[in-house]
Parts: structure tokens; sequence; C-alpha cells
């Protein structure tokens, strides 16, 4: 009997220890998954725009007052001459948003799509639910940042981001420590309408986009990635390794609003996801955009062409994840109309 208890007692151990390292399992596996937790945001500490003066290419905020250089300042205050101005450039925090591209007819705006994970289902996958984020003239507040500029050019014009042009992160526990947010980082530009005369400002104010037409996404650290970022790869069958030199990541943007009790954190559902197709133009941390063949990005025709920006972090990126929460994000834009520096 006593041979008998020992035994029961050496399997009762067995199982109890087995409980524990699954529970444990599931607390890793439920911790690595994209998109931050509850109450976890960006914060954004400076966005720098600057602009190439080559060949006589200025820009503006208005279509009116023509620049070489437009600074956040700028963005903010262009709702006094560009009324109708939606330039949401929030003085804090940003949250993580999802987007596969696709735009809506009626505003003209890229649709995004703010994500949280919810609790696990029966089956134990982790949920994710989404609402739509609409930007509105705002410094005070908003998931991501967006803007309309003004491209004017004296004769057809390829435009370029320069070597300069590249998106950092900074401090996010106070201690000098980078968070490797800009990793889940992306920066859009969509063409919004053009018009031949300068002086036709109110025109080209007021032109919107009706579909993706000339759309570019730019991934500028899409090689690099943290440990966390590489585990939740492999969640959905990506095998990738800590830091640089990965090749690029294909991922489903959202294209629509997910309820309650929400969808497994890896689906791919037709009608609530889709691959991002639209061009994405994909630069390494490590290189950067090489100073002897910038990075194309679009076609000015001559006149004044409205294009609006978006920088916002990646929830489907696997890369955003909690231990890179809190950190700051630097976006440095430099266009240039020359191929390379000194053309």
């Amino acid at each position: 009997m006593k041979k008998e208890e020992r035994n029961k007692k050496k399997r009762r151990k067995i199982f109890l220890s087995l409980l524990l390292i699954l529970f444990v399992g599931v607390i890793l596996t439920a911790s690595t998954y994209t998109w931050f937790t509850a109450n976890r945001q960006v914060t954004v500490e400076n966005l720098d725009v600057n602009v190439s003066t080559s060949a006589g290419l200025q820009i503006s905020v208005d279509a009116m007052d023509w620049k070489t250089v437009v600074t956040k300042e700028d963005i903010i205050g262009a709702i006094t001459t560009y009324k109708t101005a939606k330039n949401q450039v929030p003085s804090g925090q940003v949250n993580p948003v999802s987007t596969a591209g696709t735009v809506d007819a009626g505003t003209g705006f890229i649709n995004m799509y703010k994500g949280s994970l919810a609790d696990e289902d029966s089956d134990g996958a982790v949920e994710l639910t989404a609402t739509k984020s609409t930007e509105t003239n705002t410094t005070d507040s908003g998931d991501f940042i967006a803007f309309d500029l003004f491209f004017n050019v004296s004769e057809d014009q390829t435009l370029y981001l320069t070597s300069a042009s590249q998106v950092t992160g900074g401090d996010a526990d106070g201690a000098g420590t980078d968070s490797k947010i800009q990793y889940a980082s992306r920066v859009a530009m969509l063409p919004q309408g053009h018009v031949t005369d300068v002086a036709q400002s109110a025109t080209i104010q007021a032109a919107k986009a009706a579909d993706t037409t000339g759309l570019v996404i730019w991934e500028p650290n899409a090689d690099i990635h943290t440990a966390t970022g590489v585990t939740n790869a492999a969640l959905y069958g990506k095998t990738l390794t800590p830091g640089a030199g990965n090749a690029p990541v294909e991922y489903y943007g959202l294209i629509n609003t997910i309820n309650t009790p929400g969808v497994d954190i890896d689906s791919t559902a037709a009608g609530t996801f889709q691959k991002v197709e639209a061009p994405v133009l994909k630069t390494t941390n490590s290189t950067g955009i090489p100073e002897d063949q910038y990075l194309q990005v679009l076609s000015l025709e001559r006149g004044v062409t409205k294009v609006r920006f978006y920088m916002w972090v990646e929830g489907q990126d696997v890369d955003c994840e909690d231990y890179a929460s809190g950190g700051d994000l630097n976006f440095n834009l430099v266009f240039s109309i020359d191929r390379q520096a000194n053309a």
C-alpha cells in the first residue's frame, strides 16, 4: 500500500507539473501576439517634414503659401487658410491601427481601423476587435498622423524620398532605451487631385481621391525585428531571426470593423482582412535609402498636386507588441525630384 500511495503521489506531482507548464505556456503565447493590450500607447515626440528645392520643387500646406521646408507647426496652422483641412497631428500619443490601403471615396481618406485584443475564446484563441478611426483637425488626440501637402512643379517630375528620410524610435523608459516601435511604423502617400494653375487653390484644396490610384505605402524598417516580433511571426508560420537582414513579411491589413466577440488574431478572413497589395516600398533598417538611388514614390504633373500623408503604427505588424509600447516615434521625410544626391 505504501508503495502504491507513493506512486499515486508521484503521478499527482507529475500531473500538476504538466498543468503548470501548460499554464505558463498559455501565458507566454497570449503575451506575444501583435497589437498592444489595453491602455498601451506610443509617444510621438517629433514630426519633421523637409522638402528638397532641386529643379524648382515647392511645397505648401494650403496651396497658397509656397515654401521649401514645411514644419509641424505649419501643418497644424494650415486651418487658418485651408478651412476644410483635416490635419491630425496628435501632440502626445498614438495607438496601433491597421489598414490595407482601401479608400473611402466619400472623404478621400484611407480607411484606418483601431484594434484591440479581446479575451480568449472557447478554443483558447486570442481575439481581435476593431473600430474605424477617422481623422479630424486636431492636435490633442487621434490614433495616427494625417495631413495634406501640395506639391508645385513647373514641368512633369518624379518625386523621390532621399536618403535623409527615416523613421526612428526613442526613449521607452526614461533610461535611454530604444523601444523599437519604429519597426512597426508605416507612411502612406495618396494623391488627391491635380490642377495646372497655382491660382486654383480653392479647387485643389477641395480635391479628394475616389480610389487608390497612386497610393504608395512606405515600410521604412522592413528587414529588422525584435526577438518578440520573431516569436509573433512564428505563430503565423513565418520564420524570422532577431535583428536585421530578414526578407520582407507580407501581412493582412484590416478593411472592416470587428465587433465583439471578435475574430482569431491570426485570421485572414475575406471581408475583414486583405493582403496589403498597394505598392509597398520596403527599405532596410541597416542601409536605409541609398544616396545613389533615391526611393521613387510619386509622379507629379506640371502644376499643383495634392497628396494626403498618413503616419502610423501598424497593428498587424509582428513587431507591434507590448515591449515596444511607450517609446517615441520620429518621422523625417525629405523629398527631391533628382534621382540621387548631387545629381
